[in-house]
C-alpha cells in the first residue's frame, strides 16, 4: 500500500495535520509517518509568470508593446520558494504516492494554490478535497472522514484561475500604459485604483468644506436641558434666548417609548479588522495576522471568512462552547450567559466558511502567554460570541416637549430596562485602556441621559436661557475601520443579488490593499487617519471612470459567479477582459495635456527635466521638458509633444530636447541620416512640424534633395 501525500498552504497548518493524525517523522520539507506524507506550499508557490517570460520585448515598458495578452499563461515560483516547488515535485511523483489530498484552505485562493503547484509538478494522480473552518483536532478527524473528489471544485478553481488572469492582464496593462504616459511608476489596480479612489473623494470633500455656524437656545431646567430648534443667525438664536430667560418652562407633551437593540452578529474578518482597529488602534493587516495566529493555534476559526453565522450542524455544541467562552473573559459577571443559539445559526448566509468564533480549546490554553495583540483579539472574539447569543437590550425612550416665552424646547433621555447582552460588552469596553469612538461602532447604543420623571402640564419655574454655539462638521477622514466598511459596501447596488461577495476586495485581501497603497506612496498614514498623497491624488485624476470604480468588480463578481456554477467558460470571461484592455490601451495613446504634468514637482520642473525649450505655437505660452515629452505650461492648451514618438521612431530618430527645441523655433529639423523602413538605407530629408490646433504633426520635406547613402 502506497502513501497519501497531504499538501497544505502553510507549514504551520501542516503540524496541525499531522498532530492529529499522528504523523511525527521529520524529512526535507515534509513531514511523514502513518501512511501520510504531508508538505506545503508557503502559501501562493506558484504565481502567474513576469511580462518579459513572453517576449524580450517586455523587458522595458513601453506603450509600443501593450496591450500584454498571453495566449498560453506560464508560471514561476520565485527564486526563494523554488527549493519547496522541487520537494513538492519530487513528493507529487514519487512512485510510492498513489493519493493526494488538497488541505490548503477552503476558498477560491486555496484551490488556486493547490492547482498550480499540482499542474506546476505535471502530476496526473488522483485528488482529494479537505474543506474545513478549524484546525482542532475533532474538525480535522471529522474534515478526513467527508474528503470529497477534488473534481467536485473545478469550477471554483476555474473562477479562482479567472479571477487571478484578470487581475494580472488589467493590472499590469493599465499599470505600464499609465506610467509610461506619465513618467513615473503608477501602479494600477482592479481593486486598488477604487480604493484609492475612495480616500480621494473623501480628502476632495473635507478640502473643500466650509464650515457654517449655527446656534442652539436652550434653558436650563435644574436637572437637566432642553434645546430649541438649531439658528443660523445669532440674532434670532439670541431673540429666542431673551423670550425664555426667567420664564417659567411647561410641559407641552411626553412621549416614551420601549425599544429593543438586538444582540450583535458574531465576527466576520471585516468587522473584526474594523472594530479591531476603532478599539485598539490596529491596522487591518495586523488583525489579521494575530487571527490567523490564533487559528495556527486552534483557539479560533479560520478567519478569512465573509460570512457572520453559524451553520445548522455546529448548534449541538455551541451552548457548551459559549459557557467555556464565558468563563475566559477577562471581566467578571455576577450572572451566566443567557444563550440563544438560534440567534447565530443560518446556513443560507455561509458560503465557504462560517463566522469567526473562538474554539473549545480556549478552556485549557495558557491565554496569558499570548502576545497581547493576539489576547486582545483573541478577548473581542470571545465577548462577541457571548453577546451575540444573549438576550435583547431594551430600554425606554423619552422625549419631552417643553414651551418657554413663545418657542418650545425638547429633552431626550433614556431609561435602561434591561441590561441583556449589553452587560457583556459594557463590561469589556471598561477594561480598556483608551475610550473607543463612538460614532461607527456597531454595538455602541450610546444616546441622551435620563431624565426625571416629568408630567405634562408641570412648570419649571424661572429657567435660565443660553445659546450653545456651534458648527457644522466637515466628512472625516478614513480610518481604517471607516475605510474597510467602505470598501465592503461600494458598489454593492451593483452587484447581483446572489454574489459570492460584494464591494471590493475580499475579507483576505482588503488588508494587503491597504498595504499596498501606503507603500506605493498613494497614500499615508497620519495617526488613525488614512491620507491620499499628491501622487494618489493625481492618479485619480487621469485614471479613467472605468478604472477607479467599483462597477467593474461587481461586473466581475457576477461573471465570475457564473464561472464557478459552471454556467460560463472561463474562456468566455477572459475574452471580455482582453476587449476592455485593448479598448483601455485604444483610447489613452497620448496622455491628457491637463494632466501632463502632475507627476512632476512644480517647484523643481526645470531643474529635473531640463527646464523651459520655447514658446507654444498655440497660446505662446513657454513649453517644457518632462519626462515623456515637451508640454505646454498653459493647462487649458492642449500642445504637446511626446518623446515615444512613432513618426520620429519609425526613422531611427528620437525625438530630443534640442530637437523639439528646433521645432518650436524653426517649425522645421534637417537629418541627414533618417532610415527607411522598408530597406534599411539612410536619406537625407527635413521633418517639419503642423500643428493643427487640435493635434501635432510631422511630415517629411525633400526639397533641399536626397542624399540617399
Amino acid at each position: 500500500m502506497g502513501y497519501g501525500l497531504i499538501v497544505t498552504e502553510k507549514p504551520s497548518v501542516a503540524q496541525s495535520i499531522a498532530a492529529v493524525l499522528g504523523v511525527n517523522k521529520r524529512g526535507d520539507g515534509h513531514l511523514e509517518g502513518g501512511g501520510w506524507l504531508i508538505s506545503w506550499c508557503f502559501g501562493h508557490l506558484v504565481e502567474l509568470a513576469p511580462a518579459d517570460a513572453y517576449g524580450e520585448q517586455y523587458k522595458r515598458w513601453s506603450y509600443d508593446t501593450l496591450p500584454i495578452l498571453p495566449d498560453v499563461w506560464k508560471y514561476k515560483a520565485s527564486d526563494s520558494k523554488k527549493k519547496q516547488l522541487d520537494i513538492l515535485r519530487s513528493l507529487l511523483n514519487r512512485a510510492d504516492v498513489d493519493s493526494i489530498v488538497n488541505a490548503c484552505d477552503a476558498g477560491r485562493e486555496g484551490e488556486l494554490i493547490f492547482r498550480l503547484v499540482y499542474d506546476q509538478c505535471k502530476c496526473r494522480k488522483p485528488v482529494q478535497r479537505l474543506w474545513i473552518s478549524s484546525l482542532e483536532d475533532s474538525a480535522v478527524r471529522e474534515g478526513f472522514a467527508k474528503l470529497r473528489p477534488g473534481a467536485d471544485y473545478d469550477d471554483i478553481y476555474r473562477a479562482a484561475l479567472c479571477r487571478a488572469q484578470a487581475d494580472y492582464v488589467v493590472g499590469i496593462n493599465s499599470t505600464r500604459l499609465f506610467s509610461c504616459l506619465y513618467g513615473t511608476t503608477l501602479n494600477v489596480g482592479r481593486v486598488q485604483s477604487p480604493t484609492l479612489a475612495l480616500i480621494v473623494s473623501r480628502d476632495e470633500a473635507l478640502r473643500s468644506f466650509i464650515s457654517e455656524p449655527f446656534y442652539t437656545p436652550e434653558i436650563n431646567c435644574g436637572e437637566f436641558t432642553a434645546s430649541g430648534e438649531k439658528l443660523k443667525e445669532p440674532e434670532a438664536a439670541e431673540s429666542v434666548r431673551a423670550a425664555a430667560d426667567g420664564r417659567d418652562a411647561v410641559v407641552l407633551s411626553i412621549e416614551k417609548q420601549m425599544k429593543n437593540i438586538s444582540p450583535p452578529k458574531l465576527y466576520d474578518l471585516t468587522t473584526l479588522q474594523r472594530e479591531a482597529n476603532r478599539l485598539f488602534g490596529y491596522t487591518a493587516q495586523q488583525t489579521l495576522d494575530y487571527a490567523q495566529s490564533l487559528y495556527e493555534k486552534k483557539l479560533v476559526t479560520y478567519p478569512r471568512t465573509d460570512s457572520r453565522y453559524l451553520t445548522s450542524g455546529m448548534k449541538p455544541g455551541l451552548s457548551t462552547l459559549v459557557s467555556s467562552v464565558a468563563a475566559i473573559l477577562p471581566f467578571s459577571i455576577d450572572e451566566d450567559p443567557v444563550i440563544n443559539t438560534t440567534a447565530v445559526i443560518k446556513d443560507s448566509d455561509v458560503s465557504d466558511h462560517h463566522a469567526i468564533i473562538p474554539t473549545p480549546a480556549v478552556s485549557g490554553a495558557e491565554l496569558s502567554s499570548l502576545p497581547s495583540g493576539e489576547r486582545d483579539i483573541l478577548h473581542m472574539i470571545a465577548v462577541r460570541l457571548v453577546c451575540a447569543v444573549g438576550s435583547k437590550h431594551s430600554y425606554e425612550a423619552v422625549t419631552a416637549v417643553l414651551e418657554c416665552g413663545g418657542n418650545t424646547f425638547t429633552a431626550k433621555g433614556r431609561m435602561i430596562i434591561y441590561d441583556g447582552w449589553k452587560v457583556f460588552d459594557d463590561a469589556f469596553r471598561s477594561t480598556l485602556k483608551n475610550e473607543p469612538d463612538k460614532d461607527t461602532g456597531e454595538s455602541d447604543t450610546s444616546d441622551e441621559g435620563r431624565l426625571p420623571e416629568l408630567s405634562k402640564g408641570q412648570i419649571f419655574e424661572s429657567v435660565t436661557a443660553t445659546v450653545k454655539e456651534g458648527k457644522t462638521s466637515p466628512p472625516k477622514r478614513y480610518t481604517e475601520d471607516t475605510l474597510l466598511s467602505a470598501m465592503e459596501t461600494a458598489g454593492a447596488e451593483d452587484f447581483p443579488d446572489d454574489a459570492e461577495r460584494k464591494g471590493l476586495g475580499t475579507p483576505a485581501t482588503r488588508a494587503a490593499t491597504i498595504e499596498k497603497l501606503i507603500k506605493s506612496g498613494f497614500v499615508e498614514r497620519q495617526k488613525k487617519c488614512l491620507v491620499p498623497t499628491n501622487k494618489g491624488v493625481n492618479l485619480i485624476a487621469v485614471l479613467p471612470e472605468d478604472i477607479k470604480s467599483p462597477l467593474l468588480t461587481a461586473e466581475w463578481e457576477q461573471k465570475l459567479k457564473l464561472v464557478e456554477r459552471g454556467e460560463l467558460a472561463g474562456s468566455g470571461f477572459m475574452d471580455g477582459i482582453a476587449s476592455l484592455t485593448r479598448a483601455l490601451v485604444a483610447a489613452h495613446r497620448v496622455p491628457s495635456p491637463e494632466y501632463a504634468a502632475l507627476f512632476v514637482d512644480a517647484n523643481n520642473f526645470a531643474a529635473k527635466h531640463g527646464g523651459i525649450i520655447g514658446a507654444c505655437l498655440r497660446c505662446g505660452s513657454e513649453v517644457s521638458e518632462s519626462a515623456t515629452g515637451f508640454f505646454c505650461s498653459n493647462r487649458a492648451c492642449k500642445f504637446a509633444m511626446w518623446k515615444d514618438n512613432r513618426f520620429f521612431g519609425a526613422k531611427g530618430k528620437k525625438l530630443d530636447k534640442k530637437t523639439a527645441a528646433a521645432l518650436l523655433t524653426e517649425g522645421r529639423v534637417f537629418f541627414s541620416d533618417l532610415r527607411s523602413e522598408k530597406t534599411g538605407k539612410t536619406y537625407a530629408a527635413t521633418i517639419l512640424l503642423e500643428d493643427t490646433g487640435d493635434r501635432v504633426n510631422f511630415k517629411l520635406d525633400f526639397t533641399k534633395g536626397r542624399d540617399n547613402k
